[in-house]
C-alpha cells in the first residue's frame, strides 16, 4: 500500500504539502466526515477504514476546478485511482446562499456531463467538514491512509494558473 500512497502523492499533487491545515496535521488522525451524497445517502469517512481515501473539495464554477475537469485531468486521476481500490470523495462545501451553490441534482448533472468519476460526491452545505479540514480553496486535496491518518493536504498542482495547458508541466 505504500506504493499506492507514494503514487497518489507523486502523480496527483506536485505541490509541496504544508504540515498543518486548521486543526489537521499530517500524520494525525483525519477528522471524521459524516455527509450525504447527491441522493441523500449517509456517507462517513470511517466507512472506508483500511483503504486510501482522496478528499477533493470542489466547486464546478471555480476556474481552477474547471482547469482540471475541462482538460479531463481530474476524471483521469479519479478513474485511475478508484480502479486501484482508492476511494475518491468529491465534497462541495458551497453555502446555499452563495452564487455558486448548486442543488444536488444540478451538481450531479454538471459532474456527469464532465464525466466525473469519484466514488461519491458529498454535500457539505453548512461547511463543517470543510472547516474541520481547513479546506479554503478548490480543488483542495487531502489523502487519508488506510489507518485513517492524514498523509497529504494541499493543492492538485503547483501552478497558480487556471490554464489547462499548464497541467503537463
Amino acid at each position: 500500500m505504500n506504493a499506492i500512497r507514494f503514487a497518489l502523492a507523486a502523480s496527483l499533487f506536485a505541490a509541496s504539502s504544508a504540515p498543518t491545515w486548521a486543526n489537521v496535521q499530517i500524520g494525525q488522525a483525519a477528522p471524521e466526515i459524516a455527509l450525504s451524497d447527491l441522493n441523500g445517502k449517509a456517507v462517513k469517512l470511517s466507512y472506508f477504514k483500511g483503504k486510501h481515501v482522496v478528499l477533493e473539495w470542489t466547486n464546478p464554477n471555480c476556474p481552477f476546478v474547471k482547469k482540471h475537469y475541462d482538460s479531463r485531468n481530474m476524471q483521469g486521476l479519479q478513474s485511475n485511482y478508484t480502479g486501484k481500490g482508492v476511494v475518491w470523495l468529491a465534497i462541495n462545501s458551497t453555502a446555499p446562499d452563495h452564487q455558486d451553490f448548486m442543488k444536488p441534482t444540478d451538481l450531479g448533472a454538471k459532474l456527469n456531463a464532465w464525466g466525473s468519476k469519484p466514488s461519491a460526491t458529498l454535500m457539505d452545505a453548512d461547511g463543517k467538514a470543510g472547516k474541520s479540514y481547513g479546506a479554503k480553496t478548490t480543488p483542495h486535496m487531502y489523502i487519508v491512509d488506510p489507518a485513517g491518518k492524514l498523509v497529504y493536504a494541499g493543492g492538485i498542482d503547483d501552478k497558480r494558473s487556471s490554464n489547462p495547458a499548464d497541467i503537463p508541466t
